[in-house]
């Protein structure tokens, strides 16, 4: 393999490659290990990659073209394309960060991805003010997200700089091997110390806004709590330990379990006793994160402190 420069590449395909698809030739080439398969196969879709047999003149090929020995197989990788969104200052504290992640604590209030009524002031825009060496995802010049924590919940976030560690954070939370761990202020009082929830939640039939315990056509989604702290007022503190990570999962399943979030007014109800104790959002810290560095496998645990509000309405509650 000879390089001619930072975005172009050539390869000469072995007598023992002969007969590879060119997508899956260039996905097994260690130096290319930033770019995912459909990356690789939207370049070719571009004309990007070139194909030269002995004796040929250069030929633009299609992802699905078998390679036989000697082919000289060339590549150039464009920079990555500015994304349309403007990058703005956007408050969020940073925990760890290097050239492949960003782990950040997130302020309630804050939307993560731009969306519906939320075009502006969201979590990417301040990543893309705050990241100065984004070398982009799937070709644009933006973070990738790998997971979310509704807009009222605070805590630990992780954010991949590039495709190689957006792609590996995807496959360990897919594989259930990052370990999240939550606190929440319920209102009710749970009759054991610890349980599990094992209920599949999916979109609310009705109200499209909700998700919903749904026997028929949910996804699986398994939640283990255990009691802190039990108060006179009739609010308990837990720690939530999740399998999976569906939308709005903690929510649904603690007001499943008889016990809904205080301050969610979705799942529960917001009403004048959880303003006595200065609880104005959903009661929901995303406190710890656990995984392992998408570039060399070494684990990692990060911690958020909790938010001022939270623990306001816990000195409060505790007095």
């Amino acid at each position: 393999m000879n390089r001619a420069d930072e975005s172009s590449f050539v390869f000469t395909v072995a007598a023992v490659e002969a007969g590879r698809r060119v997508d899956h030739f260039l996905a097994s080439r260690g130096v290319l290990r930033d770019l995912t398969r459909s990356r690789l196969q939207g370049l070719i879709r571009q004309g990007m990659v070139k194909v030269i047999p002995a004796g040929s003149t250069a030929v633009v090929l299609k992802p699905g073209l078998l390679l036989k020995a000697g082919d000289r197989v060339e590549l150039t990788v464009p920079p990555p394309e500015p994304t349309e969104l403007v990058a703005e200052e956007v408050y969020f504290s940073p925990l760890y960060e290097d050239e492949d992640i960003l782990v950040l604590s997130k302020p309630p209030g804050l939307v993560v991805h731009p969306a519906g009524g939320h075009w502006q002031g969201t979590l990417v825009h301040g990543l893309l003010h705050h990241c100065r060496n984004l070398s982009g995802i799937s070709g644009e010049l933006r973070p990738g997200i790998v997971h979310r924590l509704d807009k009222d919940t605070s805590g630990c976030l992780v954010v991949a700089k590039h495709d190689q560690a957006h792609r590996e954070l995807v496959r360990q939370f897919k594989g259930k091997q990052v370990e999240k761990t939550y606190l929440a202020l319920l209102r009710g009082k749970p009759k054991q110390e610890t349980g599990k929830v094992d209920l599949p939640v999916g979109r609310h039939p009705v109200q499209r806004k909700k998700m919903a315990v749904r026997r028929d056509g949910g996804r699986e989604a398994v939640t283990h709590w255990r009691v802190l702290e039990r108060f006179v007022a009739g609010y308990t503190l837990v720690s939530l330990g999740l399998e999976t990570g569906r939308t709005h999962q903690i929510r649904v399943h603690m007001a499943a379990l008889g016990c809904p979030l205080a301050g969610d007014a979705l799942y529960g109800r917001k009403d004048e006793s959880d303003r006595l104790w200065g609880i104005e959002r959903q009661w929901l810290h995303a406190l710890r994160l656990a995984f392992r560095h998408p570039r060399d496998g070494r684990p990692l645990q990060f911690t958020a402190p909790l938010w001022p509000d939270l623990q306001a309405s816990l000195d409060l509650l505790r007095a």
